[in-house]
């Protein structure tokens, strides 16, 4: 009987080792070809490009946004159709406005919609709001 060779064996502290850490590179700039974000991972830093991109991704267009506001069926008019707000505020705030302005009673339900075609969440923010609806 031919003896097999025995699998090795794995000791508790080889199975908790993690794998050796990459090699720091020190002095190297990155490179002027655009990479796909898969392969920026690899990279110690973001490419020019990602960099750049990544940077202007947070801001919105204009700092300010303008709402109108139009009563459908049997709601009442409001008293400016035009606000101006700011990009960063929360739609809850433009619902809060709204309420305010119509004098409606916190049981009343008010139902806003964007270019009468969805009803945003209140958590969502005016810039990215317009974003969506001037795209």
């Amino acid at each position: 009987m031919a003896s097999s060779p025995s699998p090795s064996r794995l000791t508790a502290d080889d199975s908790n080792r993690s794998p050796p850490a990459s090699p720091v590179l020190e002095g190297r700039d990155s490179p002027d070809l655009p990479l796909t974000m898969t392969a920026s991972t690899v990279l110690m830093t973001l490419p020019r490009d990602a960099t750049a991109a990544l940077a202007a991704a947070g801001g919105f267009p204009q700092e300010k946004v303008i709402v109108r506001f139009r009563p459908v069926g049997a709601a009442p008019a409001v008293p400016r159709e035009q606000v101006k707000v700011s990009s960063s505020y929360k739609f809850e705030n433009i619902v809060a406005h709204l309420r305010k302005s119509l004098k409606v009673k916190d049981t009343d339900s008010v139902f806003l919609y964007i270019n009468s075609t969805f009803a945003p969440s209140l958590d969502e923010v005016v810039g990215n709001l317009w974003r969506v609806s001037n795209a």
